[in-house]
């Protein structure tokens, strides 16, 4: 053992045993700022092990770690019986730590810290993240679509003219390819003008009611896919209705219950494939950085392969599509029609059980 073990060894195993089994990151700090125990959850939170953490002063784990030993500080000299603070623990090249503290001074100058990760912190930082990353996509799209739709027209007017000056004696030959840029043009005018639906048509606001909505998705749906499909209501008829563009909304929750019955293909060739449209309220939500005290929660659930971890965190990009001949354009407009309404949509995937997660605010 050199001379920082045992300068600084670690707490005996047994004296802290309960906290073991702490979902919560525990440790103790010795009167000269070293770590001497950390438990399990400390140890995967800062992933290292407890040997290594004894030979560390509590300012060295963090980039700003001289904040944990301010706080060490804090807590002896005042005695507390707990000193709570939100913190942003800093480390190189992974993502800040933000975690909510309790720190304990104990008799014989110890302080134990206890670490709960800060989640409705870093639900507002993705957030934030998204939504920023999220209006970025909306202007780069948008002035890409205009830069593609001037020239479209141009080159489908030169096949058509084109098409005129061609020789009869090889005119059937000859207008094949023609008809290749036309209807290759068309495709593309299709596109853009799909891109840019969301910004051209105005936002009709009227009294909403979410089952309504729900309702005419799934007639669609099952209209489309007779056979082998359930489609299974679990409602809230509690929730209020409330002000936005139904027919946007209707496009949105079509958009994913769509893909979802197309994910859906091989259940549905078995007779066991399953969609669930759950509406709950949500209370004390944020979105868009403002807090709401009621929300509507609608979730889209299926059986189906779940999305494939290459695209999961890009599904609402823009040509982004899990299935071969998809445009990728259904989720991205889905989402931008939500935003529209100040509301969000999330995500979770694995193979069996995906859950599309819209959250609207309510009045």
């Amino acid at each position: 053992m050199n001379d920082a073990d045992s300068a600084h060894p670690a707490a005996p195993p047994g004296r802290f045993a309960g906290l073991e089994l702490l979902a919560s990151s525990v440790l103790l700090v010795d009167p000269d700022d070293h770590v001497r125990y950390a438990n399990p959850a400390a140890e995967n939170m800062l992933d290292a092990s407890l040997k290594w953490l004894s030979r560390q002063g509590v300012a060295s784990l963090f980039t700003n770690g001289d904040e944990l030993a301010a706080l060490c500080d804090q807590t002896r000299a005042h005695q507390y019986a707990d000193l709570r603070q939100d913190l942003a623990l800093e480390r190189p090249g992974r993502e800040t730590l933000h975690v909510h503290s309790i720190a304990s001074a104990l008799d014989n100058g110890e302080v134990l810290i206890e670490l709960r990760e800060n989640v409705q912190q870093l639900k507002l930082d993705r957030e934030e993240r998204f939504l920023d990353q999220s209006q970025a996509n909306k202007e780069l799209i948008r002035n890409l679509a205009h830069e593609i739709k001037n020239p479209l027209g141009g080159i489908r007017g030169a096949a058509q003219l084109l098409e005129l000056e061609l020789p009869p004696l090889h005119l059937g030959e000859l207008k094949e390819y023609t008809q290749v840029i036309i209807k290759e043009a068309d495709r593309l005018q299709t596109l853009v003008d799909r891109l840019l639906a969301p910004h051209r048509k105005p936002h009709i606001v009227g009294d909403v009611n979410i089952h309504e909505v729900c309702e005419r998705v799934r007639s669609l749906v099952l209209a489309e896919f007779p056979n082998g499909l359930i489609i299974r209501r679990d409602y809230d008829a509690s929730i209020p209705e409330f002000r936005g563009d139904k027919e946007q909304l209707i496009q949105a929750v079509l958009n994913i219950v769509h893909n979802a019955a197309q994910a859906l293909a091989g259940r549905i060739g078995a007779g066991d494939a399953e969609i669930v449209l759950r509406t709950r309220v949500a209370r004390q939500i944020t979105l868009a950085k403002v807090r709401h005290g009621l929300a509507l929660d609608l979730h889209i659930i299926d059986n189906g392969p779940g999305i494939a971890p290459e695209i999961r965190d890009r599904i609402f990009y823009p040509l982004v599509s899990g299935r071969e001949g998809g445009s990728g354009l259904g989720l991205t407009l889905a989402q931008t029609f939500v935003q529209q309404h100040q509301g969000m949509i999330e995500c979770e995937s694995r193979p069996g059980l995906t859950d599309f997660r819209i959250l609207l605010p309510l009045p």
